[in-house]
């Protein structure tokens, strides 16, 4: 069989571009999703529906790969949410909800498919944000988790660098996926055309638009390829058109 890799939050945006780009390139594309089965799927092997912040669920989905394949080669964490609410306004249950799809589920399916991994050794890669970095008003919640997912990958990074695994982040600014049309509504822009907010918010990058999902796929795909990024673990590779380069103040 290919090469394994597995993707959590596979119908979303950069989930669907990751698992088409994997599958290009002759892996086998195993997705991970709550959501429901998109009729025109492509770049998905295997689809496993689960809540990925479920230990059972983990557990569930480590069992069906032990009888499927023998090692997997590559863990993609992309399944995340997003609450746009002030600190104050969100609720306990929104932030632990947060927490536990952005950070708890990287713990759960490292732990659970780990012992698929340690045998050849392979890649980790944490789809983070640049919210670890650098964030604006009433995204918290989600900030602090895209944080926490960073200072993970170092964690992790040194933990199983004696199995040759390397475990990097992706750090990508705005993307025009259906979750940055959802976090548009926070404030920072004027308007209520999807369109216009969309450009509005690109003109702010120094390249002048927002990225599209394909662009933090191959991103992914650079740091989960042993043969383009052997040497690097541990790292956060920021892909935001030039967002956080710029100083405020300008």
């Amino acid at each position: 069989m290919s090469k394994v890799v597995l993707i959590t939050g596979v119908l979303g945006g950069i989930g669907r571009a990751t698992a088409e780009l994997f599958q290009k390139n002759g892996w086998y594309v195993v997705g991970v999703d709550l959501g429901e089965v998109i009729p025109d799927l492509t770049g998905v092997d295997l689809l496993i529906r689960a809540d990925v912040s479920d230990t059972l669920a983990w557990e569930n989905i480590a069992h069906q790969l032990s009888e499927k394949v023998k090692n997997i080669a590559a863990i993609v964490n992309n399944a995340a949410i997003q609450v746009c609410k002030s600190l104050v306004e969100t609720t306990p249950e929104e932030w632990d909800r947060v927490m536990a799809v952005n950070v708890r589920s990287v713990y759960l399916g490292v732990r659970q498919l780990y012992p698929l991994m340690k045998s050849q050794g392979g890649a980790i890669v944490n789809v983070s944000s640049v919210h670890a970095i650098a964030t604006s008003a009433n995204i918290a919640a989600y900030a602090a988790s895209k944080g926490a997912m960073l200072a993970l990958t170092r964690a992790l990074a040194i933990e199983l660098a004696p199995d040759q695994i390397r475990v990097n982040a992706v750090l990508p600014g705005a993307v025009d996926t259906p979750m940055l049309h959802s976090g548009l509504s926070r404030g920072h822009l004027q308007g209520d055309n999807m369109v216009d907010l969309v450009e509005q918010l690109g003109s702010k990058h120094v390249i002048g638009r927002v990225g599209q999902p394909q662009e933090i796929a191959e991103a992914i795909y650079f740091l989960a390829d042993g043969g383009r990024s052997s040497f690097m673990t541990g790292q956060g590779l920021v892909v935001d058109g030039g967002a956080t380069c710029r100083l405020s103040t300008e």
